[in-house]
């Protein structure tokens, strides 16, 4: 028999599982859209109103280093300037790592899982999918590839899994 606060362990441990998941199919998906995109890319831009790809970057990296600060507890509103385009694929990374180990580890969550998806993780995943319309924009699509059968594992998205051999 299960009791009350043992389904609210496993719910709760399963809703942190499934987070991990979808911040590793950011991580991903992102890896996907930037990592052999030329440092060019990151200035294009379509409108002089519009974000250039690398002030998108930098603001995926602002949410998931915000989710951080979130489920530690601290609310911060980061806007980074954005970084020559290969340092900031490497933050892009170490934020997605970095957010996955504080998921992987025992560590309280102090914001409702709910709450990041439908905020800065879903925000995450819609500023990729721009990434990935701009690089068709500019010349540069991404590689052709299957998203559903995918082998996506938290905590094993490193840059170094999308470079060509």
């Amino acid at each position: 028999m299960v009791y009350e606060s043992e389904a609210k362990t496993l719910s709760s441990d399963l809703k942190r599982e499934v987070l991990r998941h979808l911040v590793a199919t950011v991580g991903y998906r992102g890896g996907v859209a930037v990592v052999d995109a030329p440092a060019s890319f990151a200035r294009f831009r379509t409108h002089e109103t519009t974000r250039t790809p690398g002030e998108i970057l930098a603001h995926i990296g602002d949410l998931l280093e915000g989710s951080l600060h979130l489920v530690k507890g601290e609310m911060v509103y980061l806007t980074s300037t954005p970084l020559p385009w290969k340092q900031e694929v490497a933050r892009f990374f170490a934020s997605v790592n970095a957010l996955d180990a504080y998921l992987a580890s025992d560590g309280t969550l102090a914001c409702p899982v709910e709450r990041l998806v439908q905020g800065p993780i879903g925000d995450a995943l819609t500023h990729v999918g721009q990434i990935v319309m701009l690089r068709r924009m500019a010349g540069f699509p991404i590689r052709p590839g299957e998203y559903f059968t995918a082998e996506i594992v938290a905590g094993e998205v490193k840059e170094e899994t999308f470079r060509e051999a």
